[in-house]
């Protein structure tokens, strides 16, 4: 422990204090402030702070927070956000100012549909690349399954971002597996995004304020997942008018409320939203269906205060769980119940300790837990398994001046694992009590990140972060030898270390503008990952088990380089990028044949360990103006991996491979009232093991089985499509509805979810396949009111 304290004073000390007594003794004048929406109070993410004397600028942080570092003169500040009214403030800057500034949303007409806000021209002149910013309005113009907006499903249509196909959230992103994704709510890890098991995510579009993807050149403060960072950040509340928003659909029903506290130092929003699949269920002749209870819920809440002009504090929580009741007789004495849920906190203090200075202090909590059980019969039993994360971080903004940019900071996490506990609940039953031994670990980090503007054309954004890992007691380890059989079990006393990792983590980003249309960049980087899921599917489950590194596990390491051209047209109404990539993952894990993972004390023995490759080219064009807007995204990629006792040492693909991807998206404003929009997805199949002959033996038939995911499920396509109507405003014209109606699969398109082999033995003795798919055509209707 001491050594912890050790590293995280040190990077405190190192970074913090030398930093802020520059930020005091700077000779340079300084500008800082916040840029909000009139309406609603809201912190604005991304606006262009343009100098219109220096041709260079700053853009608003997180919390719509900026800086800008100037010599004594007078200045014409710009302030512009797509879909706002610009904001043009001259001032004499002779000392040290504080500006904050409110952007009105424009009055759109017809002509001037805008999807997204952002800086106009941030994909060409940012210096990030393989990142794209995404805002809920955009979102939900797109045409969703039952009439729920999904932010999983709206992010699956970006190039280089896959699925396995239909009825799952879960995302696979330049050749990383599922839980190589760090998803962050409100900074707070969330580590199963899934309703329903996967046809919905758990994020309420009405309590979500923004949405940030990574694919690559991940910011340095940033760290513990392998191939992206999706984060994403709930609203603040309304802190100029109390407003209510709401909705009812297909399958859930949904209610948001945002209001002023304080004269509006403080605000608050609460946010609902509850399925009712199961009320459906009464209407089917069939008892045992009938008593069947099937639902999601979700609460998100949020508080934000203003204690003074330097200091804001937020606090954020949310609560989601999945129920599932099926009772096995009419008696309803005997039932199966399966439920899964999240649970997340986050405790934020923003501080300005001067006009260069930007602090953010975080305290995030996150539990996941299921449980599965049965009663009635000497079967009865109940399984429970939870993960749960405390971590504390402090992140520093230092604006030297509108040329150079430090990042800096500092982050401590405990983990705890419960793999699982089992036991039976019957007096006479024939379950015995199974106990996994619980894990507990720390993880540590400190990063330091520089964006440097070289010149107008040249940007360099470098940054470093060193992370610690360690293996913390009370602690079961087994020692097994090369057959992987359990030679030796060490045990360790409550708080005893005996076990670490830790490693750099060089970030390099660099962008050169031809001119204010086009640009190219590169990226390169390192990430390490010292959690994983340890699931042999390629679903995501909520039964599957985060698991930590280990002496028999090591760290996930990867490395990837990107290149990329980004073009913008017609004064960016259009936007054209090409990115090509490769990854080079090591200590990749994926499991022996016929693993036994479940209730398993000796799960380390059952994984394989070795290298992967990911590589590819990723198309994007997308138009954002105008009555008509879209996006056209295509991937090219390649994944494979080689592990020596997996397929005889030779490279197979992995499951999530997928040669081809294309999305096509697109609305079309017909009038005021009117809009339409469709989407068109197309897919390689996934990459699966099958039988590929037979053997019999004394009249029993035994499959052959293909190489290791040798071949492929059918290419996956579909095309969803959408109306939305705009109510007229009668009685109260404060008041705003909406129906929109959508055709999901419109064309009936039988896709596969699985296929499974039989044998028929009466007659010919042949072998058969199955397909399973889960939709046909599903239309949906949703009313959406607010005011």
């Amino acid at each position: 422990m001491h050594r912890i304290c050790s590293i995280v004073f040190a990077g405190f000390f190192l970074t913090y204090i030398p930093l802020s007594v520059l930020a005091q003794k700077a000779d340079k004048i300084s500008i800082s402030g916040h840029v909000k929406e009139v309406d609603s109070g809201e912190a604005l993410i991304g606006v262009n702070v343009w100098v219109k004397e220096l041709k260079s600028g700053a853009v608003t942080n997180t919390y719509g927070f900026y800086s800008l570092t100037l010599t004594a003169d007078q200045y014409t500040l710009v302030y512009s956000f797509i879909g706002y009214e610009d904001v043009i403030k001259v001032i004499d800057l002779q000392e040290n100012k504080t500006l904050n500034v409110e952007l009105t949303a424009k009055d759109l007409k017809l002509k001037e549909v805008v999807v997204e806000a952002e800086k106009k021209d941030k994909n060409v002149s940012s210096v990030g690349m393989s990142t794209v910013h995404l805002k809920m309005e955009a979102i939900k113009k797109m045409p969703v399954l039952l009439g729920e907006v999904d932010i999983i499903k709206a992010i699956q249509l970006l190039p280089g971002v896959q699925t396995v196909g239909e009825g799952t959230s879960g995302f696979f992103v330049r050749g990383g597996a599922v839980d190589q994704n760090l998803i962050l709510l409100d900074e707070s890890p969330v580590y199963n995004a899934a309703h329903l098991l996967g046809f919905f995510s758990v994020f309420n579009s009405d309590a979500i304020k923004d949405v940030q993807l990574y694919k690559g050149g991940i910011p340095a403060e940033y760290g513990g997942r392998l191939s992206s960072v999706l984060d994403i950040h709930m609203k603040e509340g309304n802190n100029k008018r109390f407003s209510v928003k709401g909705g009812i659909g297909t399958i859930a029903s949904r209610l948001t409320i945002e209001a002023p506290l304080f004269k509006e130092r403080a605000s608050f929003m609460l946010s609902a939203r509850r399925t009712y699949a199961d009320m459906f269920l009464k209407l089917s002749s069939n008892e045992q269906v009938r008593n069947t209870i099937l639902y999601f819920y979700d609460l998100n809440a949020k508080f934000n205060y203003r204690i003074g002009k330097k200091d804001r504090i937020f606090l954020s929580a949310y609560f989601g769980r999945d129920v599932f009741k099926y009772f096995q007789n009419d008696t309803q004495n005997s039932e199966i119940n399966l439920n899964w849920g999240n649970a997340t906190g986050t405790l934020r203090w923003n501080h300005v300790f001067n006009h260069r200075l930007f602090s953010n202090t975080i305290l995030t909590y996150s539990d996941y837990d299921y449980s599965l059980g049965q009663t009635g019969d000497i079967n009865a039993f109940t399984w429970y398994s939870n993960i749960k994360n405390l971590t504390a971080k402090i992140n520093f903004t230092y604006y030297i001046n509108p040329e150079n940019t430090l990042k800096f900071g500092i982050c401590s996490a405990y983990h705890r694992f419960l793999p699982g506990t089992a036991s039976g609940t019957d007096e006479g039953g024939i379950f015995n009590e199974v106990t996994l031994p619980n894990n507990n670990a720390l993880e540590h980090a400190v990063y330091l990140s520089h964006e440097w503007t070289v010149t107008p054309q040249l940007s360099i954004l470098a940054g470093l972060r060193y992370s610690l890992f360690q293996n913390i007691g009370k602690g079961q380890v087994f020692t097994f030898d090369e057959n992987y059989t359990v030679v030796d079990t060490l045990l360790y006393k409550k708080g005893e270390i005996f076990n670490q990792y830790a490693g750099l983590e060089p970030r390099l980003n660099i962008k050169y503008a031809f001119n204010n249309q086009q640009s190219v960049k590169l990226s390169y980087n390192r990430t390490r990952q010292y959690l994983q899921l340890a699931s042999n599917t390629r679903l995501s489950s909520p039964l599957d088990i985060w698991f930590p590194a280990s002496p028999n596990v090591k760290p996930q390491l990867a490395d990837q380089i990107a290149l990329g051209y980004f073009h913008n047209l017609q004064e960016d109404t259009y936007e054209l990028s090409v990115e090509a990539y490769y990854k080079k993952m090591s200590n990749q894990i994926d499991f022996r044949d016929h693993a036994t993972l479940l209730l398993n004390e000796r799960l380390e023995g059952e994984l394989r360990f070795g290298q992967a490759k990911s590589y590819g080219i990723e198309f994007l064009a997308r138009k954002q103006k105008g009555r008509w807007t879209g996006l056209l995204s295509y991937t090219l990629s390649r994944t494979e991996r080689a592990i020596p006792e997996i397929n005889d040492g030779n490279p197979y693909p992995a499951s999530y491979d997928k040669t081809h991807d294309i999305a096509i998206t697109t609305a079309y404003q017909l009038n005021k009232r009117w809009a339409i929009a469709a989407n068109w997805v197309y897919g390689t199949g996934a990459a699966v093991t099958m039988p590929v002959g037979r053997m019999e033996y004394w009249g029993v038939v035994t499959p052959v089985y293909s190489a290791r995911n040798a071949e492929r499920m059918p290419s996956y396509h579909r095309l969803d499509v959408s109306a939305t109507l705009k109510a007229r405003k009668k009685w109260w014209k404060r008041i705003d509805s909406e129906w929109i109606f959508s055709v999901y699969n419109a064309y009936a398109r039988k896709n596969t979810f699985s296929i499974h082999f039989f044998q028929e033995y009466e007659f010919s003795k042949a072998t058969y396949a199955e397909k399973l798919y889960l939709f046909s055509v599903v239309p949906s209707v949703t009313w959406n009111v607010g005011f």
